[in-house]
């Protein structure tokens, strides 16, 4: 074992809860972890990726010195990555359960990743080890009352694969009053709607070369090396760099086919289909007891289990589930390329230390590659749109460009909401190129959850946005953002400003309280006043809220897709309060330009915070100042001859994609 690199935990020891435990065989290099403290990273984008991410090969490379035909030893876990002296350092306990191939190797590509947010443990099933489906999972639950035990404010993490998704579900319905967050990746619950149901007869009638050439075909699943060396044709390579890509992946194959020779004797497979039948049926029958909040990963081309529909039949099933889905993966999902748990997780808002989630220590930042990912798919409409960015520096210049906003937080960015809140699309990624500074916008919890299923888009579109650390908003979140010292983006109008009606555009209906003025004033915040303008340049309302609202049926429609989603200012009388969920009716328009103005920035402090009145009178001066700033850029925008979209094209064409178009003078 000390060829693999990984240390063993004894499966003894921690089922008894022994705080120490040996480690054994040769270790990784240490994983860089985060500080306890993750305030810091709060308003700077950090690449804090490992240069080096395991491939494929380095899968197969670990599994063969993993798996050994006659080893009958007891189930253990094993530490994939080097343990920090302080292994904790306020990072939840994630427990990964393999698949039917039980080695523990599946999130070898992820490791690197996931030790930068976890403790790290990895069940490793033998390949001759025939302990059943209920003492598995008796031995996975002993390790997390034990691990529960020792530290009961954080939550443990339960990610499995097949048949350990299946592990994970039955963990979660004996054990309710444990916190666990489930990852589930292609979970085995569909097995009996799968074709594996059928393959333990046939196993046994076929004679004994077939466990030869089983192997072989099951190292021809799409998803796997095939898929790779079909891609390389594909993406039309050189010859010399295709042939070795193309033998690279024929060693692969060969390898694989060995490996799973190896795992998937036939009396070894007959017991992994019963086990995978088993599982099925104990985690079906106990779905109804699975309280832990659910992430299932379904893929779209699992060849061995019908997973694109199981994940919809188990959001129905559990309470507290959201699916993603990978349309063109196969059943290992984790192993495959473009695939990085982290990432999925860090846009899912699936990730806390404790009781409950912390939008400030709590989240990290994305890395300059995951933002370049998200980001990536927004380039053309960027391109269309045009952005220009002005802002005024201390002394009260305007210039081009974010170079007037304060460096240093906490910065409270405080504008309108352009119609159906386009100014997201451009802001955040903006004031990472040129700043470095990662915003914090405070949007609609509408974003985050749903109170019941219905005709709102599902809340996997909004996970770029999550990525880029976006807030519910509330009082508790702002002031959590004030005191990190972060950069925050707050529009007050809120829905009722982006959905707004005909004839409306760039009116502000902010709420008469002043409801940040003195959350800013008690950490000393800055207000930068800002607006958007150029939405009357793409889009026209032609049937609005008062239209709709007209006619009956869609009246009653609208108040239920409104009580989808949680309620913001619901105390709130008047529209400012009463900002129902529905979708203006627009037609578009010949490109134009969208604009953004940052004024100058307004220092708050005690005064604001002891005195009201004077509260409201800074609130009154920045409402003013958005206003002011409106109205500057609706007037020289006129001057603007890069304004309509053909002089722009024309500009980038013989200057390059990525330069910056000229504007109005200021």
């Amino acid at each position: 074992m000390a060829a693999t690199g990984f240390h063993m935990l004894s499966a003894v020891g921690l089922c008894n809860g022994e705080k120490h435990k040996q480690l054994l065989g040769v270790t990784l290099p240490p994983a860089r972890r985060f500080s306890a403290s993750v305030t810091a990273f709060s308003s700077r984008l950090v690449d804090y990726e490992q240069p080096f991410v395991k491939g494929f090969w380095e899968y197969l490379e670990a599994a063969k010195d993993f798996i050994r035909p006659e080893d009958n030893s007891p189930s253990r876990w094993f530490s994939p990555l080097e343990k920090s002296k302080d292994p904790c350092d306020g990072a939840p306990l994630l427990l990964f359960l393999p698949g039917i191939d039980g080695n523990g190797l599946g999130l070898i590509r992820q490791h690197q990743k996931l030790g930068q947010m976890f403790d790290i443990w990895c069940l490793h099933i033998p390949a001759s080890n025939r302990t059943s489906f209920t003492d598995l999972v008796a031995m996975v639950e002993r390790t997390v009352k034990s691990e529960n035990q020792r530290s009961p404010r954080k939550p443990i993490y339960l990610v499995g694969e097949s048949l350990g998704a299946c592990i994970a579900l039955a963990v979660a319905a004996c054990n309710p009053e444990i916190d666990l967050l489930l990852i589930l990746s292609n979970p085995a619950t569909s097995y009996g709607n799968s074709l594996l149901q059928h393959l333990a007869p046939l196993v046994k009638a076929l004679p004994d070369q077939f466990d030869l050439a089983f192997p072989s075909v099951l190292s021809l699943i799409p998803g796997g090396p095939l898929k790779r060396m079909v891609a390389h044709w594909v993406r039309g390579l050189p010859e010399m760099e295709t042939a070795a890509n193309i033998y690279q992946d024929l060693v692969i194959t060969s390898t694989l086919t060995s490996i799973l020779a190896d795992t998937f004797r036939r009396e070894t497979l007959l017991w992994k289909l019963k086990l995978l039948d088993a599982a099925a049926i104990f985690a079906n029958a106990h779905l109804h007891l699975v309280q832990a909040q659910t992430l299932i990963l379904s893929s779209g081309n699992d060849q061995i289990l019908p997973s694109k529909f199981e994940g919809k039949r188990l959001r129905k099933k559990l309470p507290k589930c959201e699916v993603r889905s990978f349309k063109d993966n196969g059943h290992c999902l984790f192993l495959e390329d473009g695939i990085d748990l982290v990432s999925i997780i860090k846009a899912t808002s699936f990730y806390r230390r404790g009781s409950h989630q912390d939008y400030v220590s709590d989240y990290i930042p994305p890395t300059i590659s995951e933002f370049n990912k998200s980001y990536g798919v927004n380039r053309l409409l960027e391109v269309i749109m045009g952005p220009v960015f002005l802002s005024t520096t201390e002394d009260g210049k305007v210039v081009r460009g974010l170079g007037g906003i304060p460096s240093e937080g906490p910065v409270l960015l405080v504008g309108n909401h352009m119609l159906l809140a386009s100014d997201k699309i451009s802001l955040p990624g903006q004031f990472v190129h040129e700043r470095n500074i990662n915003l914090r916008p405070l949007v609609h919890p509408m974003m985050f959850t749903r109170l019941r299923d219905g005709l709102l888009p599902d809340v996997s579109v909004y996970d770029m946005l999550r990525m880029m650390g976006s807030v519910p908003i509330s009082g508790t979140h702002l002031h959590n953002l004030l005191s990190a010292k972060s950069h925050i983006l707050l529009f007050p109008g809120g829905i009722r400003e982006a959905l707004h009606r005909k004839g409306e555009e760039y009116k502000l209906m902010w709420p008469e309280k002043a409801e940040f003025v003195r959350a800013a004033a008690k950490f000393g915040a800055k207000i930068v006043p800002f607006c958007g303008v150029g939405e009357d340049d793409f889009l026209r309302v032609v049937v609005d809220y008062n239209d709709q609202i007209k006619v009956p049926l869609v009246k009653e429609v609208l108040k239920r897709v409104t009580a989808e989603g949680p309620e913001v200012r619901g105390s709130l009388e008047g529209e400012e309060g009463n900002q129902d969920f529905h979708m203006p009716g627009v037609i578009p328009k010949w490109p134009g330009r969208y604009y953004y103005y940052f004024g100058k920035e307004i220092k708050t402090g005690a005064e604001e915070l002891r005195d009201r009145d004077k509260a409201k009178e800074v609130y009154a001066e920045v409402k003013k100042e958005v206003e002011r700033c409106i109205k500057f850029v609706k007037q020289r925008r006129e001057k603007d001859p890069y304004r309509p979209l053909l002089p722009r094209l024309h500009y980038h064409l013989q200057h390059g994609l990525l330069s910056q178009v000229p504007t109005f003078p200021f």
